[in-house]
């Protein structure tokens, strides 16, 4: 018998949706590298709308927390509010409407609550998950750690904004490269990821 097929986890403009989470004021100076999460979540953003990739925004109970950053540039988006720790249910119907969606590519806060959660409900909608890790964080790194820890052992793949942006354009002759170079010139932010993934760490192995 053959072995079956690893998932190799690519992602196409026309099956892929980006999700955006919860990126809002009260957060703003609670959550390590704020800032640096929500430059490389617009980068994502950018990218998206230059690639005609659908975005799908949410804000927690948006009377409390506020609402989504400006520097975002979420512009143009209609914000679904949500209670739930997890943007499926909200985006529900989205989800029910797009039958072509294979790939979900996730970015913002926070990876133990709303980031895990999402992952799970869309992996057991059998969808594909790419959480760019350079675009995620908790209060805590500990949480930030375990989460991507806990999301990589239920089968989401962990990518970096850079990584995901380079296969969606797939290729130098794109007509959109041009504009997407400029966006990623500059490497994205630190964001302490080398204090979570340098050495032998066991819980990402």
């Amino acid at each position: 018998m053959a072995a079956a097929r690893p998932i190799l986890g690519r992602v196409l403009p026309g099956s892929s949706i980006l999700f955006l989470c919860d990126m809002q004021e009260k957060f703003r100076h609670n959550i390590a590298y704020f800032t640096q999460i929500v430059s490389v979540a617009a980068r994502m953003l950018r990218v998206a709308r230059l690639l005609e990739v659908p975005v799908l925004l949410t804000e927690q109970y948006p009377q409390g927390l506020g609402p989504t950053v400006p520097e975002l540039g979420a512009e143009g988006l209609q914000p679904l509010t949500k209670t739930c720790f997890s943007m499926v249910p909200a985006l529900q119907q989205e989800l029910d409407s797009r039958p072509q969606l294979r790939s979900v590519l996730l970015c913002g806060i926070e990876a133990q609550a709303c980031i895990l959660n999402t992952t799970l409900d869309l992996l057991d909608r059998g969808l594909q998950v790419h959480v760019v890790v350079d675009a995620c964080s908790s209060r805590s790194q500990v949480d930030r750690l375990v989460a991507l820890a806990r999301m990589r052992q239920s089968g989401a793949f962990l990518s970096t904004s850079e990584g995901l942006i380079l296969q969606l354009v797939g290729d130098a002759a794109h007509p959109q490269f041009k504009e997407i170079q400029k966006l990623i010139k500059e490497p994205a932010p630190d964001s302490g990821l080398l204090g979570l993934f340098q050495g032998q760490n066991p819980l990402l192995h």
